[in-house]
């Protein structure tokens, strides 16, 4: 059964300071001014300012009204850089009575507690979620607000232009074009925020929060819907040698997903990782019992499986991206050990939130 629709107007507006987050630098706009505001835009942001004078620049670009919203900046690991860019921003346009604000979140790390602090520092009804590494089109929030005209909740389109070929780690940072409902490019009903507690901030990477809060809404009875119109830029940022290594510690939130919403998991995620990660893992597990025991063909067997898989593995993330040499290498490297290193994180994150996950 849905739950009953709310309204924005069913919610009061002003809420305590946040948890671990200082005053908006810029109180200096006259309170009627915000007060009268229809969306808010909040963008944590993480010590990458010339990502964020770019997103600014579209945010301030928006063709709607520029006192009919307002854009909070909420800074997890505050920097003079970052707020310098804040307050040019909020300088050149406060004559056009566009408020832009500075939040720097001091005690709670992590995207999930960053947008916390910015949505209930805000005063709109309706919350805008991106990030600093996009760029929203000028029609961007109008497409927004005429999604939320229905719905407590709308999901925008992120547009993700990758390399010819791409790269693995550029093919799979893609899957965010393809997400169900990212905050890189949401809408919601600020009542909406208020009933599900907003983000769980025991996520503290970002991974798998969006997904968090889009199921709570779900639960709660909220319409969730597709916002296509609402379009954002997101280009895939140059990444190390490597990366997709370390990306794997973000399995363990997988586990803490899949405890608070198990159906909704299996429904719209899936299974766990590939059971040829677990192929290579007994192939590992068999060589290194049979060379214990002295059973030479046992092993020569079990080293066989286990080059194989990985072989069909480095394969298969080789295939339609780049076949320059760097490249390559990477790929045979890093399959090497991805397998293992996704099963452990899986398990670390399994037994730190007590569930069984596999």
């Amino acid at each position: 059964m849905r739950g009953a629709r709310m309204r924005p107007a069913d919610v009061e507006l002003r809420e305590a300071r946040p948890i671990g987050a200082e005053e908006p630098m810029f109180d200096g706009y006259p309170g009627a001014l915000l007060e009268h505001v229809r969306i808010a835009v909040v963008v944590p942001t993480y010590r990458r300012p010339a990502l964020l004078e770019s997103c600014l620049a579209a945010l301030c670009a928006q063709d709607l009204a520029p006192d009919d919203y307002e854009i909070i900046v909420c800074d997890d690991g505050p920097s003079d850089a970052t707020r310098a860019v804040v307050e040019r921003a909020a300088a050149q346009h406060a004559p056009r009575g566009l408020a832009v604000r500075y939040l720097p979140v001091r005690e709670t790390q992590g995207p999930a507690a960053a947008r916390n602090a910015g949505w209930r520092a805000a005063r709109a009804p309706l919350i805008a979620f991106t990030d600093d590494d996009t760029v929203p089109d000028r029609g961007w929030l109008r497409a927004g607000l005429a999604a939320l005209a229905h719905a407590e909740a709308a999901a925008g389109r992120i547009v993700m232009p990758l390399g010819d070929p791409p790269s693995d780690y550029e093919r799979d940072a893609s899957g965010l074009a393809r997400a169900e409902f990212a905050t890189a490019n949401a809408f919601v009903q600020r009542a909406t925020l208020v009933q599900v507690g907003g983000f769980d901030e025991r996520f503290t990477a970002a991974w798998r929060e969006d997904s968090d809060l889009h199921f709570a809404m779900l639960q709660a009875g909220a319409r969730v819907v597709r916002a296509d119109d609402a379009v954002v830029m997101h280009p895939v940022r140059p990444a190390r040698w490597g990366v997709s290594l370390a990306q794997q510690r973000k399995s363990r939130f997988e586990a803490l997903l899949f405890r608070k919403h198990p159906a909704l998991y299996r429904e719209r995620i899936g299974s766990g990782p590939p059971r040829l990660y677990y192929g290579v893992l007994i192939s590992v597990l068999a060589l290194v019992i049979a060379l214990a025991c002295g059973q030479q063909k046992i092993a020569l067997a079990a080293l066989a499986a286990w080059l194989g898989l990985t072989a069909a593995f480095c394969a298969r993330r080789l295939r339609d991206t780049r076949h320059d040499i760097r490249h390559v290498g990477e790929m045979f490297w890093t399959s090497l050990w991805i397998p293992f290193l996704s099963i452990f994180w899986r398990l670390h994150g399994a037994v730190r939130y007590r569930v069984w996950f596999l």
